[in-house]
């Protein structure tokens, strides 16, 4: 269901690690902190290095591949995810790289995600 600030928040899971992820269709990929990456044990230092521009300006990051991500009963392998330098990512964002790959709607104040299979 839709929470504070009209956003959604779900739980999900990036293999196999429990997550919070905030919703976010204007985010190209899931995204998430250096610390969010150490915590589910991500080399993401081997990953592209990038630049991302972010509502708090430009900020350094790493372009990496996750095994899998989950939220529900989804499961969606091979998601492409940016991990952030720093902090300045506090909350973990599950963008395009994820939503393209299932099926998801809004109805009612809820949103409904679903297989493509």
């Amino acid at each position: 269901a839709r929470g504070e600030g009209g956003h959604y928040r779900v739980i999900g899971a990036v293999n196999g690690v429990s997550l919070p992820l905030l919703v976010d269709t204007g985010a190209t990929s899931l995204a998430i902190n250096e610390q969010q990456a150490r915590r589910l044990g991500l080399d993401y230092e081997k990953g592209t290095p990038m630049r991302a521009h972010t509502a708090n300006g430009v900020v350094s990051g790493w372009r990496v591949r996750l095994d899998r991500v989950s939220v529900g009963g989804l499961e969606v392998p091979g998601v492409e995810a940016v991990v952030l330098q720093g902090d300045t990512l506090n909350q973990a964002l599950l963008g395009m790289s994820f939503l393209n790959r299932v099926r998801w709607r809004e109805e009612h104040g809820v949103l409904v995600l679903e297989s493509r299979l």
